[in-house]
């Protein structure tokens, strides 16, 4: 009777060893999964902007009597946008740069609000390029004053290399069309006097950026 009694016991225990097993193993796989694919993240930073202007057309017309009022110039960029963990970042982004002006201006100040987007090209490596399109408003006076106003454009190819989970550095280089409204300057020169009254600059932007991540609750 007790061989009887201890046989069914052990069939019991192995059975129950036999169930438990497969159930472990589902559990361990399932905290094994990998991340929900819909986290995102609130992307924002500052940056180092630099303003090149190969050709200012006709805001500095050839045959003007006075010097060129838009020159190359320095300031800041902040920009605030989404990304998520597809490759694609959507954003804005203010910008105001203290540019040569051939003394015609005290300051001259050129400010640009932008809505920006970029694609990432990830390689698996901390290094990650991306290209970047870009669309906004800009004005141009003296002293944080408006002077013209009109349109610029960004096409750009950069780079951010990760430093933490949290925090990126990067540089943007690209071509920035500007279209501003024809005007009169202090010196009575008429500037960009082109067709329907817009006249178009073109310059280089170069940004050195250092940017922040936090993530998001989930949709």
């Amino acid at each position: 009777m007790r061989s009887s009694f201890g046989a069914l016991f052990a069939l019991v225990t192995l059975t129950a060893v036999g169930q438990a097993t497969p159930l472990d193993q589902q559990n361990g796989n399932r905290f094994r999964k990998p991340p929900p694919i819909n986290v995102h993240f609130l992307q924002s930073g500052v940056g180092l902007a630099a303003q090149l202007v190969p050709s200012a057309g006709t805001v500095c017309p050839a045959d003007a009597n006075t010097p060129c009022i838009l020159g190359g110039g320095v300031g800041l960029a902040v920009r605030v946008g989404h990304r998520a963990r597809t490759p694609y970042y959507l954003g804005g982004a203010y910008e105001v740069t203290r540019h040569d002006s051939s003394n015609l201006h005290r300051l001259a100040i050129l400010q640009q609000i932008r809505a920006e987007a970029r694609r990432y090209v990830d390689f698996g490596t901390r290094l990650v390029p991306y290209g970047l399109v870009g669309l906004g408003a800009a004005v141009y006076g003296n002293e944080f004053g408006v002077e013209t106003g009109g349109f610029v454009g960004t096409l750009a190819l950069g780079a951010e290399y990760q430093l933490s989970r949290a925090a990126a550095a990067g540089w943007a280089l690209g071509y920035r069309p500007l279209v501003v409204r024809r005007w009169t300057d202090s010196a009575g020169e008429l500037r960009a006097d082109g067709p329907a009254g817009f006249g178009i600059a073109h310059m280089i932007g170069l940004e050195f950026t250092i940017e922040m991540r936090r993530q998001l609750s989930r949709w």
